[in-house]
């Protein structure tokens, strides 16, 4: 029976064979160590740096970037990364891929735990430190030299927060009994929270007892702006009664375009302003009709929003969901067949242009990108779970094969470092500046690199090994050097 003492002796002695297999350096300074999956170090193709990896792809140290500006970086995929940049002053530590991380630059950090436990601090704009410790949704605390920024909440029994939960402040006994929250200068106290609030502010009032009724009023107002100016802010009145099957309400009141809202679900729905308009009945699947004056289009859609056609300068759209939409305006373009089997979108938004073509969401994924006014082009395509293949702006290539997480989480570091190695069974990079390519077959039981002046391939745990230089060429078998040759210009002419 294979027990745990088996697979630690396992390891012991895949390890202690790597440290006996890896030969001296001082054997070829040009060749490091290459034995396939045991051990393997190698210079980056894509940025400047060295990587190495051990008893791949579960081991592996990097650094990367040139001097001065390098990240050094320990990796045993999925268990664990750390990395850290002196010149930045900037590390990182992610155990379990995103189960545990902590991210620290400079005075600020952040650590936590499933995104249910954190600590987290640094400066603000008023150069003052604070400390955030959070068992979420449990307890919640704050600490800061100035007294004002303080808090403690212990949901729901009491407390108060400052600048959570999308709130500028927050406060509570007993929750759902109390609580009140304050977004700029609007405070709402809630009690036996939705049931009835009672909201108030700078020339607004208003109150509720849901579902059966509620209402609310704001004038127009005036705020002063950073030129010490006074900008208007509309006013409204809201009401509901029995929600959601009633509602009225204007918005804009002061302003250009006020609008007028009004709803009986699921009779009819309306809205009206001086730019726009639109009416449905019933609602939501019914006969919808509207006028942007401003986009300049009209729309009709029977039922919305699976059947839909548009004209006008601002938009044009086809759609009879699921099997045919085409929709464009200015600077977009949209369409598919047979949602979701096949979907596009455009922009062209200079000095932007971006495609992307799906088939069944992330099965398939090409997006081309291009920067008109650099005059440099982008192309990224994902097959899930087959290969992931990315061209950047500076035209240096990588292809993936097998690629599990990366269609969903294209351009992620963390996934990179903390899971891709796991399954990545094939990796070719090609960087045009530098001339350089490399190509990685199972964890580099086969590996093949390329410069302008130097070639080098090992294989089966570096058994195989060839490297031709400046300095010549050069062969080992079973570790053993033979052939070596002179350098071109070293030999005698004819």
């Amino acid at each position: 029976m294979f027990t745990i003492k088996h697979f630690r002796c396992f390891w012991v002695g895949v390890i202690a064979l790597a440290g006996i297999l890896v030969p001296s350096r001082n054997l070829s300074a040009e060749a490091p160590p290459a034995l396939g999956p045991l051990y393997q170090e190698f210079k980056l193709t894509l940025e400047p740096g060295r990587r190495t990896e051990v008893v791949a792809p579960f081991f592996s140290w990097e650094d990367v970037g040139p001097p001065g500006d390098v990240t050094s970086t320990w990796a045993a995929p999925p268990i664990f990364s750390y990395g850290f940049n002196e010149g930045t002053d900037y590390e990182f530590f992610d155990f379990l891929w995103k189960g545990v991380t902590f991210d620290r630059f400079g005075e600020e950090y952040r650590f936590q735990i499933l995104q249910l436990f954190s600590f987290a601090g640094g400066g603000t704009q008023s150069d003052t430190n604070v400390h955030r410790f959070t068992l979420f949704p449990i307890y919640f605390q704050q600490r800061s030299s100035i007294p004002e920024k303080n808090y403690t909440a212990l949901v729901p029994i009491y407390g108060h927060l400052q600048g959570r939960l999308f709130k500028d402040g927050a406060k509570f006994v007993l929750f759902p009994i109390y609580g009140q929250t304050r977004k700029r200068d609007v405070i709402t106290d809630n009690y036996v929270y939705p049931i009835f609030h009672l909201r108030h502010g700078h020339g607004l009032n208003g109150w509720q007892f849901w579902p059966l009724f509620g209402r609310e009023h704001k004038e127009l107002t005036y705020v002063t702006n950073h030129w010490g100016e006074g900008s208007p802010v509309a006013g409204h009145d809201k009401l509901f009664v029995l929600w959601p099957i009633f509602h009225n309400q204007r918005l804009g009141l002061g302003t250009e375009n006020p609008s007028h809202e009004q709803a009986v679900l699921p009779l009819y729905s309306y809205f009206r302003s001086p730019k726009r308009d639109s009416t449905s009945f019933p609602w939501p699947l019914g006969y919808t009709r509207t006028v942007d004056r401003e986009r300049k289009y009209r729309e009709t859609g029977a039922p919305w929003p699976l059947i839909v056609f548009a004209r006008g300068a601002g938009k044009h759209t086809d759609r009879v969901w699921p099997f045919y939409s085409k929709a464009t305006n200015t600077s977009q373009t949209s369409k598919w067949y047979l949602w979701p089997i096949y979907k596009y979108n455009g922009l062209h938004s200079p000095p932007l242009e971006r495609e992307r073509t799906r088939i069944l969401f992330f099965l398939y994924s090409d997006v081309a990108a291009k920067d008109t006014e650099n005059h440099r082009d982008l192309h990224q395509v994902d097959c899930w779970p087959l290969f992931s293949y990315r061209r950047d702006f500076d035209n240096r290539k990588r292809l993936q094969i097998l690629a599990l997480v990366e269609p969903f989480l294209p351009n992620n570091t963390s996934v990179e470092r903390n899971l891709s190695p796991l399954w990545s069974l094939w990796r070719a990079e090609a960087n045009p500046k530098t001339g350089a390519s490399s190509q990685s077959l199972l964890f580099n039981l086969y590996r093949r690199e390329r410069t302008p002046t130097s070639r080098k391939c090992s294989l089966l745990f570096g058994i195989f090994q060839y490297h031709s230089g400046p300095d010549g060429k050069r062969w080992r078998v079973f570790h053993v050097p033979f052939g070596k040759s002179r350098p071109e210009d070293a030999r005698p002419a004819r």
